[in-house]
């Protein structure tokens, strides 16, 4: 692959484990305010915030490495009616601003509950839609190995798994820089952190349990289609057989077996530094194993013979 493709890897990636993570962390917030009102929610949550968005910010930027002139970016928003290119763009933009609208409103609780709420789910929306609109921009019928809803499936794959479990991190390194800075950590707090673990650790569970059922679809697919599609899938088999097998492993192993030991950690009480290891465990394998799994999106495309 050459430098423009591992610009397309990076912001992919990134783009989409921030809008997973803007997701979660929403969701994480609401259940945490109901559970314990407003002050231990954004003790939880509102620090995990300041993180999401220079993921975003550096996805963009390695975007334009994609450009054969990055000052150009702009006109590529030209054509919303017919490019889902062009909506990728725009929704990818909305969401960066509006994301940034609410940390900034959030961190220094200008304006009503209501209003950064309202910024937040529409933060959320342009995010998702953004994740699809990128999933669309690839389904084209000159690139069969793209052009089905493996592509989508995969797209938001990535972005619940790693948005996930980057929450997982940031809420666990929220937890330590509070027993830094204080002598005594709230019982509120370590339950708000160890009940969040175990939901983020079944969310990475059942986004697991889809990879490992579209992947293996999606190549009897290829396997069945067109001869652009089939050579793909001998690729996949052939020349990146190692990486492919190596991406479901770390998948399984990160997203699977570590998040099943979080889980069973966080329901006992006293294993905080053990669930701080096993969050960043998760995470790291989950990462790398959607970094290599990228690559092969890439790497094993072959376009249909004009």
């Amino acid at each position: 692959m050459n430098a423009h493709e591992w610009a397309l890897v990076a912001f992919t990636i990134l783009a989409q484990m921030s809008v997973g993570a803007f997701v979660i962390l929403g969701i994480a917030h609401l259940w945490a305010m109901r559970r314990a009102g407003a002050e231990q929610a954004d003790q939880l949550s509102t620090r995990a915030l300041l993180a999401i968005g220079p993921v975003m910010v550096l996805g963009l930027i390695a975007s334009l490495f994609h450009l054969g002139n990055p000052f150009n970016a702009y006109l590529a928003v030209s054509n919303l009616a017919g490019s889902w290119l062009s909506r990728e763009i725009l929704f990818g933009v909305a969401f960066a601003g509006l994301g940034g609208l609410f940390v900034i409103m959030q961190w220094r609780k200008i304006g009503s509950f209501a209003l950064r709420n309202a910024i937040a789910i529409l933060a959320a929306i342009a995010g998702l839609t953004l994740v699809y609109a990128m999933s669309r921009v690839y389904m084209l019928p000159a690139q069969p190995s793209w052009n089905s809803l493996a592509t989508t499936v995969a797209f938001f794959s990535t972005t619940f798994l790693l948005g996930s479990l980057a929450i997982g991190v940031a809420f666990v390194t929220n937890y330590g820089r509070l027993q830094r800075n204080s002598t005594t950590v709230s019982d509120t707090q370590t339950e708000l952190l160890r009940d969040s673990l175990r939901w983020i650790a079944l969310l990475s569970i059942a986004v697991l349990g889809v990879i490992l059922v579209t992947v293996p679809l999606h190549i009897a697919s290829l396997s069945a289609g067109l001869p652009a599609a089939q050579e793909s899938g001998e690729m996949l088999f052939q020349k990146y057989g190692i990486l492919l097998g190596l991406r479901l492993v770390l998948a399984f192993v990160g997203a699977g077996v570590t998040a099943l030991f979080l889980y069973r950690n966080a329901a006992t009480p006293g294993r905080e530094r053990m669930l701080g290891r096993l969050a960043y465990m998760a995470f790291a394998l989950a990462f790398v194993a959607e970094v290599v799994g990228r690559f092969l999106f890439y790497a094993t495309l072959m376009n249909v013979a004009i």
